[in-house]
């Protein structure tokens, strides 16, 4: 066996290095989209928002079939999107009083659940979203909403109904969540008398259009990869000194 000259190590420490950060680029992807997120077009206490949810994985590499979002008890309205490529139902739970509604009418029971099932089971790697229009609670500013989802599969099923710790620290399989913020605009937080209608939420956010989940999740990657390219040129750099240190 031929002894590793001060060369081949260097050359063994920047493939190494190269290799580490390569992994570590193309995992980020992957370790981005490891749960069920939510994103909100608005946070603000008493208005619309649509909230989309998006996972990009099954049950240990089983294809998901469906998604079962928890409504929070806080929220009275709550429009499903008809989504294409999903069935979708609304479960009704009655309330223990009448309380007033969104329009200011009588409601004895209020949605729930949300459950979105997939014509077609949806393949480990394939990016399953859909969107809920819910009316977020008036007096709700500082308040953190979850909205638990049970992830069911071909075979298994994920219950992604964690809170984080007592100190902050993200739990194995937390729930999607948003804070409520200050109301802004009218009442339902937004600028004109038309704007607090569900059409009105709606035409927002075609108009905003883009996609916020995916930019997140491309932003993490993005930054992780760039780690990893970091690392492999730090080792490049540390073969290119011990080969020139070797020469001399």
């Amino acid at each position: 066996m031929r002894p590793r000259t001060p060369r081949t190590r260097s050359l063994t420490l920047a493939a190494t290095a190269v290799g580490g950060g390569a992994l570590l680029a193309l995992a980020a992807p992957a370790a981005a989209q490891a749960h069920v997120n939510v994103t909100p077009d608005s946070t603000a206490a008493g208005s619309y928002a649509v909230l989309q949810f998006a996972s990009g994985h099954g049950c240990d590499g089983s294809p998901t079939t469906a998604f079962t979002v928890d409504i929070p008890e806080q929220i009275l309205s709550v429009t499903p999107t008809l989504e294409a490529g999903w069935s979708v139902e609304k479960i009704m739970v009655a309330l223990d009083e009448p309380v007033e509604g969104a329009h200011g009418d009588l409601v004895s029971e209020r949605v729930g659940q949300v459950v979105y099932t997939a014509d077609t089971p949806i393949p480990e790697g394939y990016r399953g979203t859909f969107e809920i229009q819910v009316l977020l609670p008036e007096e709700g500013e500082g308040e953190r909403l979850e909205f638990p989802v049970l992830q069911t599969c071909v075979e298994g099923e994920t219950a992604w109904n964690e809170s984080p710790g007592a100190d902050g620290a993200e739990p194995e399989h937390p729930a999607p969540a948003i804070e409520v913020t200050a109301a802004a605009g009218d009442a339902h937080g937004h600028g004109d008398d038309h704007a607090d209608t569900p059409e009105a939420a709606d035409a927002e956010t075609t108009a905003q259009g883009g996609d916020a989940t995916d930019a997140a999740v491309d932003t993490l990657a993005r930054v992780v990869g760039i780690g990893g390219l970091a690392v492999g040129v730090a080792g490049l750099v540390v073969a290119i000194v011990a080969r020139r240190g070797s020469k001399a």
